[in-house]
């Protein structure tokens, strides 16, 4: 039976070794996730670590009570506050951290570190393979609401992996890596030539529509 918390901690600390080793400028390179650089998704991803509950609730009151308001703020304000080496350091000092996203356990959590870690290294070219065992929990725990929550229309487009077996949808081949599926699945643009097919243009970055 999988260790689903010693996954979560294998992913952090594989994540933290990857950002202590870019280089000063590549902290402020843009990340596939829409208008944050490299140094706004890790104070992101490290948020729950650091940001105590009145304190979370008084920024989400501050916020209209819209979350995504709230991380985009807060975000930028601690990506200003806070150095690359202190947002490594505080990845490092929380690898076993019980944080798990509403409603979506342990493996939302994996999810979370494996998504956000992705738009790190596809968005700088890190040819960092994400291990096929943490995919695979995380694709067994995807559920209709996660594309929908996204905002991803995969009308008529089967998602088909070309290094695992799995599929998503029904309709003409996309196909990709499966981390490169996730991110689609995740409302991602991603970089030319990663993925095949006839709607292949609508989901990379810098193709007219």
């Amino acid at each position: 039976m999988t260790d689903i918390r010693s996954v979560v901690a294998a992913e952090r600390a594989e994540l933290a070794d990857v950002l202590a080793g870019l280089q000063p400028e590549d902290w402020d390179r843009a990340t596939l996730c829409d208008g944050w650089r490299v140094r706004e998704l890790v104070a992101h991803v490290t948020l729950p670590y650091r940001m105590s509950l009145p304190r979370f609730v008084a920024g989400m009151v501050r916020a209209g009570g819209r979350f995504n308001r709230y991380a985009d703020r807060q975000a930028r304000r601690d990506a200003v506050e806070l150095t690359p080496a202190q947002l490594v350091e505080c990845l490092r000092q929380n690898l076993n951290h019980p944080w798990k996203p509403p409603g979506g356990g342990y493996e939302g959590a994996l999810s979370h570190d494996v998504i956000h870690g992705l738009d790190v290294t596809v968005a700088l070219g890190i040819d960092r393979q994400v291990p096929t065992e943490r995919l695979r929990i995380v694709f067994d725990a995807m559920r209709p609401r996660h594309a929908k929550y996204f905002g991803v229309d995969l009308t008529d487009v089967q998602l088909q992996a070309t290094d695992l077996t799995w599929t998503y949808g029904t309709g003409t081949p996309l196909t990709g890596t499966a981390q490169d599926l996730l991110l689609v699945l995740s409302g991602r643009s991603l970089p030319p030539n990663h993925l095949s097919g006839r709607d292949a243009d609508r989901f990379t970055a810098g193709v007219t529509r």
